[in-house]
């Protein structure tokens, strides 16, 4: 088992600038371009996420090429799909990693995307401090979320997601993410 570490990942990153990649249990992740589907739902999840923070000065959404370098033993660098992070933990952007977990998480299964890694990726999230993380599949048509040790909601078409204790007021309609159909 390959034990890398950021400064091997940096430099994959300067000699394949075309890929994104992540750093997780000290092997190099190369995150292949997804399909359009998933695409559009994290373009939707960010939409309604920014429309909602960015007005009132609440914190700062992040899509899929903005990593985190996590707090953990092995310095992991990660990326969600969407990511938000509360104006006090991070009151200026930074070019860098930023060296903080995200208040909430997305992650949009794609085709290639296993099930069982994205909710791992979620878990990892959570026990270093994330407050929500939610897995979002559409081919089953759901939204996972999940709170650090409490029980997971599973949410469909007709449901709203609500996180009162990061964004009061927020809701986001399940059916609002999914690509429309044009006839």
């Amino acid at each position: 088992m390959p034990n890398l570490i950021i400064k091997d990942l940096e430099k994959l990153q300067t000699d394949y600038p075309d890929y994104r990649m992540e750093l997780a249990g000290g092997e190099i992740i190369v995150m292949s371009p997804s399909g359009l589907e998933s695409g559009e739902i994290v373009a939707a999840i960010v939409a309604q996420l920014r429309n909602w923070v960015r007005p009132r000065n609440l914190g700062r959404v992040i899509a899929s090429s903005g990593g985190f370098r996590l707090p953990n033993a092995d310095g992991e660098i990660r990326a969600p799909d969407v990511s938000f992070i509360r104006a006090e933990k991070l009151p200026r952007s930074t070019e860098d990693y930023a060296e903080l977990v995200p208040d909430l998480i997305f992650e949009v299964k794609s085709k290639s995307d296993k099930l069982p890694k994205l909710r791992q990726k979620i878990q990892d999230f959570l026990e270093l401090g994330t407050v929500v993380g939610v897995l979002v599949d559409p081919s089953s048509g759901t939204m996972e979320v999940d709170r650090y040790q409490q029980e997971k909601i599973v949410l469909k078409d007709g449901d709203i997601l609500e996180v009162e204790e990061i964004l009061p007021g927020w809701k986001l309609a399940v059916v609002e993410v999914w690509t429309p159909e044009f006839e």
